[in-house]
């Protein structure tokens, strides 16, 4: 990967020098970008410049004391870059993910 310093209103929520997950489907999006990154599939700076973006954009309508919902900002960015470069259609993970959350508690991978 190639690291771009991202200020610190931009990094993952961290502790301890390792990134928080909250919650499963967190971890799995950041590993996807993470073995994306590292098959060559996407560039790490392209997708440090697409969640750049998402985040902007949310900046411009969250209020300031708003939650910050990072992870819902990374996994916009992810698939807002498969898109770009026709990996996977919007459409496509769109309906993959509704199909995923409808599956019963206990099966969410």
């Amino acid at each position: 990967m190639t690291d771009v310093e991202l200020p610190a209103s931009l990094q993952p929520p961290m502790a301890n020098g390792e990134v928080i997950f909250e919650a499963p489907w967190q971890a799995r999006t950041f590993g996807m970008a993470v073995a994306l990154t590292e098959q060559g599939v996407i560039d790490w700076a392209d997708m440090q410049a697409s969640l750049i973006e998402v985040i902007a954009a949310a900046d411009a309508v969250r209020a300031p004391d708003a939650e910050y919902p990072y992870f819902e900002y990374f996994a916009e960015a992810l698939q807002r870059l498969l898109g770009r470069i026709e990996i996977v259609s919007s459409a496509e993970l769109v309906g993959r993910s509704e199909a995923i959350a409808a599956l019963p508690h206990g099966h969410d991978h």
